[in-house]
């Protein structure tokens, strides 16, 4: 069964040897070293900033690459014993900035920012991001897996730092004060890589100050500089970080006619390991802050995963979620802890008692993660209480890949009589191998895992990934592997007992002149086979697309599909309770057509919508949906998200209208007072919720919440669940 994978894992070290230094980083300046008192007004007025070195000029990346920017921008930095300090100068067509809100931690399209990124360890692995936008708004983020996707950029991290702007008459100003104990390095270091990239949307630009093809995400840590320190950096003092809180809750469960008020206590700690590596401690946590999940009306027969949210489980956290295919078979799945399933098969919340987590550096190539959660007991729910625990390794190999290995434990901490001794434990070990050439042109992946759980039932999961993406052309083929008895407890495994083997083949086009700015044909075939059913297929998909993106920011694409699906069980596409299923051991050939359009993010109301038709197992299916947003900037932000989904199935089975209203309210008084409120339509869950957070940061880090929720049954509008929450926490360094 593995064979066919040895000759997949030779070409990925071949690949990785003879590309791995074909990239020349040639672009550098020097950071010179200041004892002058600096006051951050974003006002660059200070006699250091006239000796600091410039970084350069900046290249274009949209809509045109490899070519100065129209609008330059010029970054200066200096570094003191304890803090660098970064000082901006943005010139732009005019002043009419667009900015999203007043509210920290922004995302930057559709507004004018600028960021800076610091690789510390020179290893393109994990990057510290610190952007700014004209109004002077800040945000931190963490990015991990040398940025290969969206899902590698992590605003939920949080260090303590300031930054203020300046607007003139064509230009803005930035000045930044980062201290060094917000970074990790090594003692002595004398240089770090660099990468800053900024939005103009006056002139519709984007641009970088080091080279990044269009082909390549900005954020893709292949493309740094170097900066080089005038005098050696010192040894990162971290402080210990003691983070209390105290959480009031009253809440009403309607649904089961239970109330509950109390009070709890809790706390998290930060503590510095010397240079590289966290410490995270956590007792008794409460995560009652964080935002409420988008809803989504789900056709298929399995579960959805949802992006991981809460602070604990963000730093390095490509050391734990980034094994495996996070698709498909990802061994490790952060939201797993705190959810547990009942003795009615229901999902519901499983207190965390507390926990540590230690990631970071051992070496200059050698990374570390370990974390360790017991979560609770209840009798009442026939939960039993389970320890959590993970432990991986991982190398750096050649100039961006790396190979890693992992063990994660599940395992009940107490022997009571509802647990069954095939839930007693469930433990998985695995290796993986990451290419990731110099240039990123290359890159590619390999994993095997095996899970362990009582009764013998071992299982295996493997898979290899190889792609090359050039300007032209971008091409990829994924070979993945589950067998049935393969089980991660704490993971996601979207299916178990199959082959599935996924191309992805793309040519994109870069007109040189007029209003596009590229377009592209996308073709994904993926097809599935069942080894229990004697390798039968059991599904393709076989996506065709044409897409288009503009210079003004807008894109517009059409595409077209043909499904096979072969049902091993009953399965009602519309899940209303109580229809008839289609049945089991039957397949189904359908075709569907789609067209999609985006206007421009940085409009005062700008939208997007998509629609599609065409067969849907045994009848028809036809979906509209998109969402749309006004813009009062900078104090208020409205959305509004609809989908609807009509489903026409012949009799006797069922025919389903699925709708889903969500509009969203937000409005950012201040830089440190903000409330949102989204209210939540979904028929195919039969709610109505809504969430209402106003958040208050009275101090750095430090934040006083009001949360409301409350939920309806959506068909006849009864009272379901209801709470208000009152929580208060304090960043206190030590």
């Amino acid at each position: 069964m593995y064979h066919p994978y040895l000759s997949a894992i030779l070409m990925v070290f071949c690949f990785t040897y003879f590309n791995s230094f074909s990239q020349d980083l040639d672009k550098s300046f020097t950071v010179k070293y200041t004892q002058e008192e600096f006051v951050i007004d974003g006002v660059l007025e200070e006699e250091a900033w006239e000796y600091a070195e410039s970084v350069g000029p900046f290249q274009e990346y949209f809509p045109d690459d490899g070519i100065l920017a129209k609008f330059q921008t010029d970054i200066k930095i200096l570094v003191s014993d304890e803090i660098l300090y970064v000082g901006i100068k943005v010139y732009t067509p005019g002043n009419d900035y667009t900015v999203a809100s007043l509210e920290r931690d922004w995302r930057s399209g559709g507004a004018d920012n600028i960021s800076v990124l610091f690789d510390t360890f020179n290893d393109g692995n994990n990057a510290f991001l610190f952007g700014i936008n004209p109004y002077g708004v800040r945000r931190e983020v963490f990015i991990s897996g040398g940025g290969q996707s969206s899902g590698a950029f992590t605003t939920s991290w949080d260090v303590k730092w300031i930054g203020e702007s300046k607007i003139y008459d064509g230009y803005y100003t930035a000045e930044m004060a980062i201290p060094l104990t917000s970074f990790k390095f090594r003692e002595g270091e004398t240089k770090w890589r660099f990468q800053s990239y900024r939005y103009d949307m006056q002139a519709d630009e984007r641009s970088v100050w080091f080279d990044v093809p269009q082909n390549q995400s900005i954020i893709n840590l292949a493309f740094m500089g170097d900066m080089y320190f005038e005098k050696p950096l010192g040894r990162s003092r971290t402080p210990f970080a003691f983070i209390p809180f105290i959480n009031g809750i009253s809440e009403n469960d309607q649904e089961n006619n239970t109330s509950n008020s109390n009070i709890t206590f809790g706390a998290d700690a930060k503590v510095s390991l010397g240079n590289s590596m966290n410490l995270d401690i956590t007792l008794n946590p409460d995560f009652s802050n964080v935002e409420v999940d988008d809803i989504f009306t789900n056709l298929t027969r399995f579960e959805v995963n949802l992006p991981e949210r809460r602070q604990f489980f963000i730093d390095n956290n490509d050391l734990f979620g980034n094994f495996g295919n996070s698709g498909l078979a990802n061994p490790f799945f952060s939201r797993r802890i705190g959810i547990a399933t009942d003795r009615f098969g229901n999902r519901v919340e499983n207190d965390i008692i507390g926990g540590v987590r230690l990631s970071g550096k051992i070496s200059k190539d050698l990374r570390l993660g370990f974390l360790n959660l017991q979560t609770a007991k209840s009798s009442e729910q026939e939960v039993a209480s389970n320890n959590n625990m993970m432990f991986s390794l991982q190398q750096k190999l050649f100039s961006r890949s790396n190979i890693g290995i992992f063990m994660i434990n599940r395992q009940t901490f107490d022997s009571d009589d509802f647990i069954s001794p095939n839930d007693e434990y469930n433990r998985v070990v695995g290796i993986d191998y990451n290419l990731a050439t110099s240039d990123n042109v290359w890159f590619g992946k390999f994993y095997a895992h095996k899970s362990f759980q009582p009764e013998e039932r071992d299982g295996h999961s493997a898979g290899v990934l190889l792609g090359r993406n050039s300007k032209k052309w971008s091409v990829s083929s994924d070979l993945a592997f589950i067998e049935d008895d393969f089980r991660s407890d704490l993971g996601f495994i979207l299916r178990k007992d199959i082959i599935r083997s996924s191309s992805d083949i793309t040519r994109q086009f870069w007109p040189k002149e007029g209003k596009v700015n590229n377009h592209r044909i996308r073709f994904n075939p993926t097809v599935i086979w069942r080894p229990k059913l004697d390798y039968q297929k059991t599904d393709h998909e076989y996506r065709l697309g044409y897409d288009v993106s503009m210079k003004d920011f807008t894109s517009f694409g059409v595409n077209a599909t043909n499904n096979y699906i072969f049902l091993d069980r009953p399965f009602d596409p519309t899940g209303t309770e109580g229809a008839e299923e289609l049945p089991a051991n039957q397949g189904y050939t359908f075709n569907e057509v789609g067209l999609n359009y985006r206007s421009n993010d940085a409009d005062m109301f700008s939208y997007r919508t998509s629609v599609s038709y065409g067969d849907f197992f045994n009848g028809e299916r036809f979906s509209i949906g998109g969402e749309a947003v006004l813009r009062l900037q900078p104090i208020a932000r409205l959305s509004l998200n609809v989908n609807y989904d009509r489903i026409s199935l012949p009799e006797p089975y069922e025919t389903g209208d699925l709708w889903i209203i969500a509009p969203r309210i937000g409005f950012t008084f201040t830089k440190s007072i903000f409330w949102s409120t989204v209210f939540q339509y979904a028929s195919q869950r039969d709610n109505f919720g809504i969430n209402s957070r106003l958040q208050w940061r009275f101090a750095p880090l430090s934040d006083l919440f009001i949360v409301y929720n409350d939920n309806y049954f959506a068909n006849s509008w009864e009272p379901r669940f209801r709470s208000i929450n009152l929580k208060l926490t304090y960043w206190l360094n030590i």
